[in-house]
């Protein structure tokens, strides 16, 4: 297994995985399916090429199976913080070590960039291996947003989880 930042050359990769995670996992994004499938993959390749952002991508062989996105804070008063988004691992790749290794190749780039202090993410409050997983590598939980997001009239709760580096 590979796992490298990726461009706008995995354009079309990452539309389709990112659209499978919408579909198949949709309590665990504040995005929608409905939201995201109009995006062609050049949307998509210029939110890869973001400078300001870091996609990583695991592949299997050439496939790819396993994102995650890492966003640091561009407000001066902010900078010490980064937020991890976007996490997802295809449904017959996980249980691999796939999402550790993601989530560390994040933590490692937020931990070069120097300015980066601690780490945000927010996860479905239901979803225990993601919340185990990301407790694994340090993450504390901080609060527990409610109602966080409604899909079809069914309300899911969000822990706030942090990693101080």
């Amino acid at each position: 297994m590979e796992i490298r930042k990726l461009t706008s050359e995995d354009a079309e990769n990452y539309r389709a995985l990112r659209h499978e995670a919408l579909l198949k996992n949709p309590e665990a994004f504040s995005s929608s399916y409905e939201d995201e499938k109009g995006n062609e993959a050049e949307h998509y390749g210029q939110r890869l090429d973001n400078k300001s952002t870091y996609t990583f991508g695991a592949f299997d062989e050439d496939q790819l199976v396993g994102v995650v996105t890492l966003v640091p804070e561009g407000k001066v008063k902010l900078k010490h913080r980064a937020n991890i988004f976007a996490m997802y691992v295809t449904s017959s790749q996980r249980s691999r070590g796939i999402g550790k290794e993601l989530v560390k190749t994040a933590i490692q780039q937020a931990a070069e960039l120097n300015s980066v202090e601690q780490i945000h993410l927010t996860v479905t409050s239901s979803n225990e291996p993601a919340k185990k997983l990301y407790a694994s590598l340090g993450f504390k939980e901080y609060g527990v947003e409610k109602n966080a997001m409604r899909i079809e009239g069914t309300y899911y709760d969000e822990d706030l989880m942090v990693l101080f580096l």
